[in-house]
């Protein structure tokens, strides 16, 4: 039967206990380091959405801060990726780059930018301009070019095309970035192989959790915020239950 673990904590701090070359497949959706930048947006964001992640508090450090955030979280993932793990992490495209080049300084090997394509984004400003419906992600494995692709003979394009996550996905709480789960089981079941180690240290929703059990993967997750835990925690659980 596949294990969970979970963690009320800071990433770096969780990590620190967790087993070198343990991990198999991490999946993540850290904050963007776009909070400051959206408060200068004319977007309406805040006007359309009650939990609009730039007021959360959790995406407003400055560049260079979050920049050294980053490097001590890819050093702390270097430390419990097994060799030829895979890593997919969700980011805005402006910092795409920067992301790259701290991966790169800890081991990891840039594979590809893909696109995640929103069928039914908010149409927000539709008379002013083109509407945001993509959101990027990067694919990295570590020490390795070449890690798990089950991808069963198929041709698997870098460009993944869902519905944004549905109410009946939130119904233990609204999460502002929350990923359905239908998006995040194409990447578990491509990057890994059942009984594995999943780890989302920025688990959010629990989204990864949920989807890591169903499939038959371990699962850790760690989140900072209380009320997130919580809400995952209890999805989780329920979901295993209904299972």
């Amino acid at each position: 039967m596949a294990e969970t673990r979970l963690f009320n904590n800071d990433c770096i701090a969780a990590m620190t206990g967790l087993d070198e070359n343990s991990i198999d497949l991490i999946l993540t959706d850290p904050p963007y380091n776009l909070g400051r930048f959206m408060e200068k947006r004319d977007t309406n964001l805040k006007r359309m959405r009650d939990n609009f992640f730039g007021s959360a508090g959790w995406d407003d450090m400055g560049f260079k801060d979050w920049s050294e955030s980053m490097d001590h979280f890819f050093e702390s993932a270097a430390r419990v990726m097994k060799n030829g793990g895979s890593m997919i992490m969700f980011m805005a495209i402006i910092k795409v780059e920067t992301i790259i080049q701290l991966a790169t300084k800890h081991g990891f090997y840039y594979k590809t930018t893909g696109i995640w394509h929103k069928k039914n984004p908010m149409p927000r400003n539709m008379n002013l301009h083109f509407v945001n419906s993509t959101e990027a992600w990067i694919y990295f494995t570590y020490q390795t070019r070449t890690g798990i692709f089950n991808n069963n003979g198929e041709v698997l394009h870098d460009f993944v095309e869902t519905s944004v996550t549905p109410s009946s996905e939130r119904k233990y709480g609204k999460h502002p970035t929350q990923k359905p789960e239908g998006l995040i089981q194409y990447f578990i079941e491509v990057l890994s192989n059942k009984n594995d180690w999943v780890l989302d240290p920025f688990m959010g929703s629990g989204t990864t959790g949920v989807v890591s059990k169903r499939t038959g993967r371990n699962f850790i997750g760690i989140e900072l915020s209380e009320d997130y835990f919580n809400m995952s925690r209890e999805r989780i659980q329920e979901d295993n239950n209904e299972a």
